[in-house]
């Protein structure tokens, strides 16, 4: 059925309720506009947003949230940056054993020959962050950034550490991919392999036409007398004094070098630059049907779909300081962590991004995910917000 209410706007089959009610319970919590989507089986059962975005540069200020709104979902998009390097896995033009170098030449500098696709992939390359200076305005270019990466040395022995890449990821990910594809650009490979045959809206690296749907980021501000935050927040705390306790280590230049990382995310040339690793824009209708496609066989070749499920690492991480599990570009469930369980199905795989967004896939329920928010929380995982929306919809599935 389709209802617009005072808040929730969007589709939804009846039997969904609960999911829309959790979602619409958030705005109690200080949320300001979001989205979610939900595939079951391969079919479209939630797509609601609701509030309200502003997009400084567009001069748009409280206009409301809409379908086709779409906002930054950092690196929740590294799932989708995975999805690319499994499709040319499938295809044969890629072997996840073997060096990058074997695809780029110039990467075997710096101690690097041996790196393989799979050690990025899972985060075992030691290619966290960057050694070297990076100016600000370096990120914004792809040349630039990829002749950097290939000078770079890693911070530990290739594969005999794990350590969580924030930005390089993408970059590496992303030049192998327009190599070894013969697409000009990442994002060009990504619209004509990803978004279009799903006839979905994601961008790494947003046209002109679409910088007027982007909704800005910020912070998550709770309202007065909303129920406080689980203990969620508690792991970006420690990340912090992490960063503070060593300001020439892995972790401070993971995410401060340069520090446009972390303030330049809502500027037209963020907007616009292929960041892969987290300037992914999109709306949540987009992430599930991604992930859907992944399930039912649309995204990736059927025979393939392990490679997104299957542990490959599974330590405390270096650059995090979380223990986390990965599968070949996807986070991994553990069930004993509300903030790290993708799903409920013991081969649940996804990406969350920074400040809240999600998406998941979760084979043994047949369930897509996606969730995106302009509200940022302090979660490094997944957020409160979309805890409660999960759990909501689990229990419509009878778990």
């Amino acid at each position: 059925m389709t209802i617009e209410g005072p808040v929730i706007k969007g589709r939804w089959a009846p039997e969904w309720q609960p999911v829309v009610d959790a979602f619409a319970a958030n705005f109690s919590g200080g949320e300001q506009g979001a989205g979610v989507a939900l595939y079951h089986r391969g079919e479209l059962v939630v797509n609601i947003w609701a509030g309200e975005r502003g997009n400084r540069l567009a001069g748009i200020s409280g206009q409301p949230w809409q379908e086709n709104t779409i906002v930054n979902i950092f690196s929740a998009g590294k799932g989708l940056v995975a999805l690319c390097v499994l499709q040319l896995v499938a295809q044969g033009k890629l072997t996840l054993d073997s060096p990058i170098a074997n695809y780029w030449p110039e990467f075997a500098q710096g101690d690097k020959a041996k790196i393989t696709v799979r050690d990025v992939l899972c985060h075992r390359s030691g290619l966290s962050a960057f050694h070297q200076h990076i100016a600000d305005d370096q990120i914004f270019n792809w040349d630039a950034m990829t002749a950097a990466i290939a000078s770079e040395t890693p911070w530990w022995t290739p594969s005999e550490g794990q350590g969580y890449s924030p930005f390089m990821y993408g970059w590496i990910l992303g030049e192998l991919v327009r190599r070894v594809s013969g697409y000009e650009s990442f994002n060009d490979y990504f619209q004509a392999q990803v978004a279009s045959p799903l006839s979905v809206t994601c961008h790494f690296g947003v046209p002109d036409s679409a910088l007027d749907l982007i909704a800005d980021t910020g912070p998550l501000k709770r309202n007065a007398g909303a129920a406080p935050a689980t203990s969620q927040g508690a792991d970006s705390v420690a990340l912090g004094k992490l960063m503070k306790a060593d300001p020439r280590g892995v972790t401070n230049r993971a995410f401060c070098n340069p520090i446009s990382l972390m303030t330049a995310t809502n500027t037209k040339a963020w907007r616009q630059a292929q960041i892969p690793a987290a300037n992914a824009h999109a709306n949540a209708q987009a992430i599930a049907a991604i992930y859907s496609g992944l399930l039912n066989g649309k995204s990736l070749s059927a025979g393939f779909l392990t490679l997104c499920s299957e542990e490959q690492t599974f330590s405390d991480d270096q650059v995090l300081g979380l223990p986390l599990r990965f599968s070949n570009g996807f986070m991994l469930s553990q069930t004993d962590r509300a903030d790290c369980r993708y799903g409920r199905g013991a081969r649940g795989f996804g990406h969350p991004g920074a400040g809240g967004c999600l998406g998941f896939a979760d084979p043994d329920y047949e369930l897509g995910f996606g969730y995106v928010t302009s509200r940022m929380g302090q979660s490094l995982l997944i957020d409160d917000r979309a805890v409660k929306i999960i759990n909501a919809a689990y229990a419509v599935l009878g778990e």
